[in-house]
């Protein structure tokens, strides 16, 4: 069976958690295969960011961005020769940065730690109160002369200090314009003039085959080099097992490791075609980028305003099939029946939310979103988040064999504040 998706998320939810709470696991709804994302930290391995189990806990305007990609060194050319890609080290590898950042963790033991027993007969042995910093690393690359730098979220993320690295040696200070935790996306900015910057790719055309280029540093190996291919293109969220993000992730076998979060993929001319960030844990060649059309978009609203807006409706779905209708019809404790055999099926809608305002319920097969027919989850995902929140999303629906028209405005998604 297919994979349930939600366009809404709760934000605190673990990355390595199944798609669907288990509370509405059913006979006929099969959870995603139990993968346990790395994301280059908390029950996932970041590829940057803090990293339990380390040696070190390693657990503006928007139009100046637009500016910058003109600005940039033209592409170079296709791969002709066996060293192209010493060619796109030589030519991107300058614009590649090292981040380390740190935070700082107070420590409050339990109350029954301070009983006068427990400190008389255990005090040596018992905790102590106070402060530790935990430090990270991570990487980045230079989108404009002047010093901003495209990362993960997770690697800057409650950071007190950001200390930026350039491969000739220069250390800067880094201020953190704004991060997007439901993209996993982050902007620094640093003081300098000047900067080496790279060339950014066209995302929405790579092709599974294509090469792979990663530059990052990867468990403190500065400036590592790796090579592979696109494997994937369009893997969802939900599929990797990453259920808090809104992201259609780009899948290489190109090596990325903790520490290579936020820094590119390049194609074979040297652009930034993606920005690497996961990787499935006990796996081999299972790598996650962010595709750079996603990562420039957010990047250039966090530069703008310092935050993100994400259209949301607030629903669980799943896309239709002929087997999967079998399934909910014959099984008594579906709670449903439902008539089409395609189109994407609510299964439920958030109290409160723009969805359940709307009139939209359970049950309900969606089959047109802004007047494009839908097929499955991530089309419909596709569609409120390319809306507008607050504008009218007109939506065509099957209920009980009858066609109902209605019209859902997107709310603002209920994100941390940034």
């Amino acid at each position: 069976m297919q994979n349930q998706s939600r366009d809404r998320e709760h934000p605190s939810n673990s990355i390595s958690h199944n798609t669907a709470d288990a509370k509405y696991h059913k006979p006929w709804r099969k959870a995603a295969a139990s993968l346990s994302l790395v994301l280059l930290g908390s029950g996932m391995t970041l590829a940057g960011g803090y990293m339990a189990g380390h040696s070190q806990q390693v657990s503006e305007s928007a139009s100046n961005l637009a500016v910058s990609r003109v600005n940039a060194a033209p592409p170079l050319p296709a791969a002709t020769d066996p060293n192209f890609v010493t060619r796109v080290v030589q030519k991107v590898g300058p614009a590649v940065v090292r981040i380390d950042s740190s935070r700082t963790v107070k420590t409050q033991l339990p109350d029954e730690f301070n009983d006068p027993f427990f400190r008389r007969f255990f005090g040596s042995q018992l905790p102590q109160s106070g402060e530790r910093v935990e430090r990270g690393t991570g990487s980045g690359f230079l989108i404009s002369a002047d010093g901003r730098i495209l990362t993960n979220a997770h690697v800057v993320d409650g950071a007190d200090t950001v200390t930026v690295t350039l491969k000739d040696g220069r250390t800067l200070q880094g201020k953190v314009l704004g991060k997007d935790e439901l993209t996993d996306v982050a902007v620094i900015k640093v003081q300098a003039q000047n900067l080496p910057l790279v060339a950014l790719g066209n995302s929405d055309q790579l092709q599974p085959g294509e090469w792979a280029i990663a530059i990052g540093n990867p468990l403190g190996l500065d400036n590592t080099v790796t090579t592979g291919i696109i494997s994937a293109t369009g893997r969802s969220s939900n599929l990797i097992g990453a259920s808090d993000k809104r992201v259609e992730y780009i899948q290489t076998d190109a090596a990325i490791n903790p520490g290579n979060s936020g820094g590119p993929l390049l194609n074979s001319r040297g652009e930034v075609i993606a920005m690497n960030t996961a990787i499935i844990q006990g796996a081999q060649g299972l790598g996650f980028a962010i595709p750079i059309n996603t990562a420039q978009r957010i990047s250039s609203q966090l530069i703008a305003t310092g935050k993100v807006e994400h259209p949301y409706l607030g629903i669980q779905m799943v896309g239709l099939t002929p087997q999967l209708k079998q399934n909910i019809n014959s099984d008594p404790n579906s709670g449903m029946s439902v008539n089409e055999d395609k189109g994407v099926l609510v299964v439920k809608v958030v109290p409160n939310s723009p969805a359940a305002k709307a009139g939209i319920r359970a049950g309900d097969v969606i089959q047109t979103l802004g007047g494009q027919a839908v097929t499955d989850a991530s089309s419909v995902q596709k569609a409120v988040e390319n809306s507008q929140v607050g504008s009218d999303l007109r939506m065509e629906l099957r209920r009980n064999g009858q066609d109902i028209n209605i019209a859902v405005q997107p709310g603002a998604f209920p994100t941390q504040v940034q």
